[in-house]
């Protein structure tokens, strides 16, 4: 296993662990959420993040890591709900199947960086925590545009693609956070 995958697998495990105690303590509440919420949701936690950033101080004592692992989650629950709406409002989901498509989507996504390290040469590890964070606000802003063209494009990247980076993203940043 090379060294971007055990930094990579670690990351997600400690935003799984979370995601599973949230659970425990909410249950699935965020299911209410439509996709555009929890666009919504990363986009306050990266403004946040790039608020911290440019301020170099920070009001509430939490650091931009937690927001980071928040964007992880977020991400996943927004694959979540693309792939598995809220049918005759029925918001709840059983623990284990949310934990499932956790596993799923976060399987998937690292997948889906391998591919793209290998094409790249993990240029990620030569950039700046700062210019991760305004490539996630721009995918919110993709998104928020797809999101007004119902879900629709000509030639980009639909919503998952876009959720997928930004969860790639946050998880370089804290992996870059760590080291």
């Amino acid at each position: 296993m090379s060294k971007t995958d055990s930094q990579y697998d670690q990351v997600i495990s400690k935003c799984k662990a979370l995601f599973e105690l949230k659970t425990k303590d909410y249950g699935t509440a965020w299911r209410i959420l439509r996709p555009s919420s929890l666009t919504d949701q990363i986009f306050i936690k990266a403004s946040r993040i790039r608020s911290i950033q440019e301020k170099k101080t920070m009001q509430v004592e939490e650091g931009i890591e937690n927001e980071f692992v928040g964007i992880i989650n977020y991400s996943i629950m927004a694959m979540i709900q693309l792939d598995h709406p809220v049918a005759d409002g029925k918001y709840e989901m059983a623990a284990d199947e949310a934990i499932k498509h956790y596993v799923s989507y976060s399987a998937d996504t690292k997948a889906l960086m391998q591919k793209k390290n290998h094409d790249y040469g993990e240029a990620w590890r030569d950039m700046r925590v700062s210019s991760i964070t305004d490539l996630i606000l721009m995918k919110i802003l993709r998104i928020k545009q797809i999101e007004e063209n119902d879900g629709h494009t000509l030639v980009s990247e639909g919503l998952k693609a876009n959720f997928q980076d930004m969860l790639n993203y946050a998880a370089f940043a804290l992996i870059l956070l760590g080291e």
